[in-house]
């Protein structure tokens, strides 16, 4: 039997029979002790710790320092979830070795390091994947916990889409065990399909070339969802991946070329927040709010304290930024496309107009929505305004998203706008947008 210390929590790793089919199984366990009796802890070999700052590694609730966060416990205690201690079909690495490999990740990055949090993860996304045909994409799956978990959850197709090299032996040595089940890409996808000229090298990629490789054929858009995202924005470029992946949804373009894509993405309280803000509130109602509730439903599935994940930050912090907002956790966001989103009159062909109108309306949130209209179109604004039933002192922060959708389709069928003082500004606006990513 191994025993492996790691501060205050230790694993045992021994062999049982399976119920199912009566095979043997390598399974881990937490062995509990008292972190207090020191001669236990004093019979133990010393090993040193890790420089990467991670919080005190222990699941048991009570402590005040954890790794695994309270609410996560909490939450699968109080629904009577399947139990915290639930066998892993999968090994488990060493957890100082995957810890060693986060810690020399290039780039800043959250990883997900406890089974128990990703096991609560795969309990949001779906009671049971295996009831579940569409492909999961993982986003940046670093040491591939998570990635045991969407497995050993059912998930019938997974592909590990990671940036980073010193990840992929790993990954790539649980695929070839996997007989198809895994899939492991070098490429990350929040860098699909870059602007600019030259080959594309990984980690970036064209979509269309992921999509070929992996055999995966567009659907009508009003079909069911065959791809399920799951990753976390990165955190520098979190507000600039948004916009590029709203951008592309209006499109129809890189991913969604395929049909509607589910994205259940961890993004910050802050951005969250933003996100489902609603028309009225002038502060953070804002056009990438409007889009986005204009485009997809938007369901919160879970909240996480930032200390449940472990970071490679440099100096030693969590690396939070600062806000006006209240940006205590992470929170895992399920963006699902709608069915309805595409007219006659609103297409991917014409959608980008849509996208810049609303960026020029909800710039000044104050401002009066005749006034924008008088701007495009003199003498016109009233008598749009009178046919959608809006009055004529509404600001442009009060307008609902629909609205806005309402007003651009009155526009295309008006004799009287012209669309002539968007052509030159969609392009251009787009790329500044997503060049920083």
């Amino acid at each position: 039997m191994a025993l492996l210390k790691y501060k205050t929590m230790f694993f045992t790793v021994r062999t049982v029979t399976c119920r199912a089919c009566g095979c043997l199984q390598r399974v881990q366990h937490l062995l509990k002790t008292d972190s207090h009796d020191s001669r236990f802890l004093e019979s133990l070999p010393s090993k040193n710790q890790s420089p990467l700052k991670l919080a005190e590694y222990s699941t048991y609730c009570g402590r005040t320092e954890r790794y695994l966060s309270a609410v996560a416990c909490s939450v699968l205690r109080k629904e009577q979830q399947r139990p915290i201690s639930r066998f892993d079909f999968l090994d488990m690495e060493d957890i100082e070795e995957i810890t060693i490999k986060a810690e020399r990740s290039r780039y800043l990055r959250r990883f997900v390091l406890n089974s128990d949090l990703a096991n609560l993860i795969v309990e949001r996304l779906d009671g049971d994947l295996s009831e579940d045909n569409a492909i999961i994409f993982e986003c940046n799956p670093g040491p591939g916990v998570l990635t045991r978990a969407l497995l050993n959850g059912g998930a019938q197709r997974v592909v590990s889409l990671e940036g980073d090299k010193q990840f992929l032996p790993a990954l790539q040595s649980l695929e070839r065990r996997l007989h198809g089940q895994l899939e492991v890409v070098h490429c990350d996808f929040f860098k699909l399909d870059p602007i600019g000229r030259g080959p594309v090298r990984p980690p970036a990629m064209s979509s269309e070339k992921l999509f070929n490789d992996l055999g995966i054929a567009p659907v009508a858009w009003t079909a069911d969802i065959q791809i399920r995202v799951v990753g976390m924005l990165p955190q520098k470029t979190e507000r600039n991946v948004l916009w590029k992946l709203i951008y592309a949804l209006f499109e129809r373009i890189s991913v969604f070329q395929l049909g509607r894509i589910e994205m259940n993405i961890f993004m910050s309280e802050k951005e969250y927040t933003k996100l489902t803000a609603e028309a009225g509130n002038l502060k953070h109602y804002q056009a990438l709010t409007a889009l986005y509730q204009l485009a997809c439903e938007i369901q919160l599935l879970h909240k996480e304290p930032w200390s449940s994940f472990a970071t490679n930050s440099k100096n030693g912090g969590y690396g939070i930024q600062r806000s006006s907002l209240t940006n205590d956790h992470l929170c895992l966001v399920r963006l699902t496309p709608r069915k309805d989103l595409f007219t006659p009159t609103l297409t991917a062909a014409n959608s980008s107009t849509l996208v810049l109108m609303l960026k020029q309306c909800l710039t000044k949130r104050k401002a009066k929505l005749i006034d924008r209209l008088e701007s495009w179109c003199p003498g016109s604004g009233a008598k749009l305004l009178r046919q959608l039933g809006l009055p004529e002192d509404i600001l442009t922060g009060d307008v609902h998203p629909e609205e806005y959708k309402e007003l651009f389709e009155a526009m295309e069928h008006s004799q009287d706008f012209s669309q002539s003082w968007l052509y030159e500004e969609v392009l251009e606006n787009m790329n500044s947008t997503v060049s920083h990513i």
